[in-house]
């Protein structure tokens, strides 16, 4: 997966450090590791709807409390919770501790949507294991958002009123 990712970013032209790290699994540990890259480190929350209908990947800065009776509500959606790490698996073929929004190029069927922190584009370099969590690389915002826009899933990128500076939702155009 590692190399898919690379690879995806090498084909777009998208420039990117690595730092290679003792293994971490928590946006803690992560944060800790990589504290001195510059920009924004990322968690990233792999989860799904009460009814199991949608799988949403959230993606905010390593501090931000994620309230997710909020972000249901304000993404119109059932009762929020994490998916299991087989889902996970299933969807993204990623474990968890590697999830990451790169790992949205193995979602063949576009099932999962991206659910983007808006204080994460703002033009700041970010931070992102490559699907191990051993090594983490660091892009521009400009480069993030190129990469959002050449992936499989078909993105829309929409700022939905009561949501201003907290999130950016991404969403499979039909």
């Amino acid at each position: 997966m590692k190399k898919d990712i690379y690879k995806k970013l090498d084909e777009l032209k998208i420039k990117y450090k690595i730092l290679k790290h003792k293994e971490v699994f928590t946006a803690d540990e992560f944060y800790e590791a990589t504290k001195d890259m510059p920009g924004y480190h990322c968690k990233n929350l792999f989860l799904k709807n009460s009814n199991k209908s949608k799988n949403y990947l959230l993606v905010a800065k390593h501090d931000k409390n994620v309230n997710l009776k909020d972000i249901k509500e304000q993404i119109g959606s059932t009762r929020l919770s994490f998916d299991s790490p087989e889902n996970l698996y299933e969807l993204l073929k990623v474990t968890p501790g590697s999830v990451n929004p790169f790992s949205i190029i193995n979602d063949i069927d576009s099932k999962v949507e991206l659910l983007i922190d808006s204080d994460l584009l703002n033009g700041e370099n970010l931070n992102f294991h490559p699907s191990i969590n051993t090594e983490t690389f660091n892009i521009s915002g400009e480069d993030f958002n190129k990469f959002l826009d050449h992936i499989n899933n078909n993105v829309i990128k929409q700022i939905l009123y009561k949501m201003i500076n907290i999130l950016l939702v991404y969403k499979k155009i039909i």
